[in-house]
């Protein structure tokens, strides 16, 4: 396993949608909903003033935004060129200080921002996955340096899955806090998520998700515990059509979110 874990397609896509990450009514329309109840659930789960923070596929800065808004020293990190454009432009115009960098995880452990030629499509649910050995050992330039690790709606997105968990975990201080939110790979996820956000609401663009990558949560725990993380707590994320928002449930079918503690 190389530097670089991502599908080329999967970045050219966000791409597209980068001039239009901050528009609420945007093709970036579910992570505004989702994003009150994402910041909210962190906020009380970690004191942030001053906590060092590594948004991991950061996009167009909504999470980076939020948290160092409660005073965390945030970097962000992506691999998509034009969502960093957009995520610097935006928080230039909110006066927010945030190091934004193009890089994947593994890069940014090994102390850089480049990329290597993509390596093979790897599922979490269908293999083990073979993180690399700096990330296994926890090694790298920029192991250990973060008080908490952010990894919000991207890790089903990736090619593998659990070389991007071991490098969570890699990056977190021991006693660290890693927080992951994804889709679950349930018949209600594909209906509400696939079908009814891609095709009937078009609140997202045709084929945003692969139904074959998404993750179930026991697969993330698995997953979780190979690299190193003990969970806290899993949460669903529920949708409430009257008001137009996202709050915490006990239903993991479709929206889910975890919180991991380094060990």
């Amino acid at each position: 396993m190389t530097e670089t874990n991502l599908d080329p397609e999967e970045v050219a896509h966000f791409d597209a949608l980068a001039e239009s990450w901050w528009d609420p009514d945007g093709p970036s329309r579910p992570l505004h909903l989702l994003n009150p109840i994402r910041v909210d659930y962190m906020r009380q789960r970690v004191a942030l003033s001053g906590a060092r923070l590594l948004d991991v596929g950061c996009g167009g800065g909504l999470v980076s935004e939020a948290m160092a808004a409660a005073g965390a020293r945030v970097d962000g990190i992506d691999a998509s060129h034009a969502a960093i454009e957009t995520a610097r432009r935006h928080a230039m115009q909110s006066g927010l200080q945030i190091e934004y960098r193009v890089a994947t995880a593994e890069a940014w452990l090994h102390g850089s921002d480049g990329q290597t030629a993509p390596a093979g499509v790897v599922s979490l649910h269908q293999s083990g996955g073979t993180p690399p050995a700096d990330a296994r050992s926890g090694a790298g330039a920029r192991a250990g340096r973060y008080d908490v690790v952010t990894c919000l709606e991207l890790i089903e997105h990736v090619p593998d899955p659990q070389s991007l968990l071991h490098t969570l975990a890699a990056l977190t201080r021991p006693g660290g806090q890693v927080f992951l939110s994804t889709i679950n790979r349930s018949v209600r996820a594909y209906l509400v998520a696939i079908l009814g956000a891609e095709y009937l609401l078009r609140w997202l663009p045709r084929g945003t998700h692969d139904y074959q990558r998404l993750l179930r949560p026991a697969e993330l725990c698995r997953g979780a515990r190979r690299a190193g993380l003990a969970l806290r707590d899993l949460s669903g994320l529920r949708y409430l059509p009257l008001s137009r928002s996202f709050s915490l449930s006990s239903d993991l079918s479709v929206n889910y979110i975890a919180h991991f503690t380094r060990e």
